[in-house]
């Protein structure tokens, strides 16, 4: 009988076996219809608590090379012969620990950095930069991440995720660590860290943040290897300046990775924000070879190709997104190792999620999709913003926009556009109203780009025109506009761009300007996202609200 146990099942008769040791036993043949499982479930193994997650527990926790060299388990499960209950397959799925892990006390609702374990320079840095009191998000992730744990990162965009991530990296490396002497100093050549993002625009961010942790004195210890910058350059850097922390696009650190002049075997850190988009086709080839260098344990070579990739690494992977679809949770299962999803106030294992895709708005979609992508969008979501739609022309929609900024008094707007050939025409007509635009493309160069960001978030320039790409990791907090000139193809995008506003607690509006034949479209975006957007309109500058019962679902 015990040749038949597989991971999709679980077995808890007699002494209760934790869910973690039983993930560990290999996977075997499905079990044939006509057999019969038999289960005594313990009442012990309920949702996750500190002790299992290893806080405040009186017993140590696994270390990370336990855990990566994967020893063998020996069960002492047996199957009585008195009477059983049958289980049902149903049953048995729900067995799967599925319940977040809610934690009354500390360090998931801490009042400061402090009780969070960090070393106390950094606390002092961090007072220093005008942070006092950590993010829900920070105060579940910085912990979870301190004990080792493979971590996927979701909450909504502007609610701190990038110190969440970076303020245990640098606890455990850098300056930050050796002035507390708390472990032996590094090796010049050592890379402990790399930081991947999707964008330039992005990686620079990242960049700036641990600069301002580091200090002038020790911000040599971070490198940016980002596309669009000078190769050359960034090499003699790495050379010169011996970083211990990378941050860059997949392309520019594949790239120098394979001239041999990034070393990063023995690196501990792997971090991958907006993990999602890094998914995408077009960082295929240089993410597999990140994923399979970074980290990868000494003498894992060739005879180790059947074994996977976060069980030959001896990092920490940690994957950080704002939405995270099925794709990315099977993508972590891949390249970590017993990752958890870690939320605001709560941590949950993997198995919660369940299998979604994008739910493309712009055609018809079934019921079971539209339900399975809401949770996803709708934690994202920032929760003070307000979310409208007005009916326009396409001709009018600029002119729409115009109106839309002075009814709300916005000082700082992004419009979204599908398409960069129609940024130029709608900055043209904006300025051509007495507006002060500007347009904000991949097509532009680095320096262009980082001059555009500079008079915008200056407050020189009103309206940044943009298209997808600052639809993820641009932080410019004093936004409190954002304005959809062309519809978002799904939710997941909605979000994005709607996180652009409202960050960090703010206040923010999302309007999305739209045809009377798109109506539809909001319509199935309200219920994706179980959040109200509200029909207006814009008149003797004011917002009102309007009841939009003449339209109807055409196009479904």
């Amino acid at each position: 009988m015990t040749a038949l146990v597989t991971t999709r099942l679980l077995f808890l008769v007699g002494d209760s076996l934790s869910v973690k040791k039983f993930s560990r036993f290999p996977r075997a043949a499905p079990l044939p219809k006509n057999i019969r499982l038999f289960s005594r479930i313990s009442h012990d193994n309920g949702p996750l608590t500190l002790t299992s997650l290893g806080f405040m527990s009186e017993h140590e926790t696994t270390t990370r090379d336990e855990k990566y060299n994967l020893p063998q388990i020996s069960s002492t499960v047996k199957v009585p012969k008195s009477k059983v209950k049958v289980v049902r397959s149903a049953a048995v799925r729900s067995v799967i620990a599925r319940n977040p892990l809610e934690i009354e006390a500390a360090p998931f609702s801490a009042k400061s950095f402090a009780e969070l374990g960090l070393p106390s320079l950094l606390i002092e840095r961090l007072e220093r930069e005008g942070f006092a009191v950590p993010t829900d998000v920070q105060s579940s992730a910085i912990p979870t991440i301190l004990k080792s744990h493979d971590v996927v990162i979701q909450s909504y965009t502007g609610s701190g995720k990038t110190l969440a991530y970076l303020l245990p990296i640098l606890s455990g490396i850098g300056a930050l660590n050796e002035l507390q002497n708390t472990v032996k100093p590094r090796k010049k050549m050592d890379i402990e860290a790399v930081i991947v993002a999707p964008s330039r625009e992005l990686g620079m961010q990242i960049v700036r943040e641990v600069e301002k942790l580091l200090g002038p004195e020790d911000r040599k210890l971070v490198q940016q290897l980002v596309g669009g910058a000078n190769r050359s350059r960034q090499e003699e850097a790495l050379k010169k300046n011996k970083p211990a922390i990378v941050v860059g696009t997949p392309g520019r650190i594949a790239e120098i990775s394979a001239s041999g002049k990034l070393h990063t075997h023995d690196c501990r850190y792997l971090v991958l924000d907006e993990v999602d988009e890094l998914l995408s086709f077009n960082f295929r080839e240089d993410m597999h070879r990140i994923l399979e260098h970074v980290g990868k344990r000494p003498g894992s070579g060739k005879s180790d190709s059947k074994i996977p990739t976060a069980r030959k690494a001896g990092r920490q992977t940690i994957m950080v997104s704002a939405t995270v679809p099925f794709s990315v949770v099977r993508a972590a299962r891949s390249w970590g190792c017993d990752p958890l999803l870690v939320q605001a106030k709560k941590v949950l294992t993997l198995d919660s999620v369940t299998p979604s895709g994008p739910v493309n708005l712009t055609g018809t979609s079934s019921a079971s999709t539209t339900t399975s992508q809401t949770p996803s969008a709708v934690q994202s979501l920032p929760p003070a913003l307000k979310h409208y739609y007005c009916v326009a022309r396409l001709q009018h929609k600029i002119d729409t926009l115009r109106r839309c900024v002075h009814a709300l008094d916005a000082k700082s707007v992004i419009a979204f556009m599908n398409h960069s050939r129609q940024l130029k025409d709608a900055v043209f007509k904006l300025e051509a109203r007495g507006m002060n635009a500007i347009e904000l493309h991949g097509d532009l160069g680095k320096l262009a780009r980082s001059t555009i960001l500079k008079k915008f978030k200056s407050g020189q320039v009103r309206v940044l025109v943009t298209n997808e790409l600052s639809a993820r990791g641009l932080d410019i907090p004093e936004c409190d506009l954002v304005v959809n000139l062309d519809l978002p193809t799904d939710s997941i995008h909605y979000a994005h761009r709607a996180g652009r506003t409202g960050r960090l607690g703010r206040n923010g509006s999302v309007v999305t300007i739209c045809e009377e034949r798109e109506v539809f479209i909001m319509k199935k975006m309200q219920k994706q996202l179980a959040v109200p957007i509200q029909s207006c309109d814009f008149a003797e500058g004011k917002l009102l609200l309007t009841e939009n019962e003449k339209t109807s679902d055409t196009g479904r």
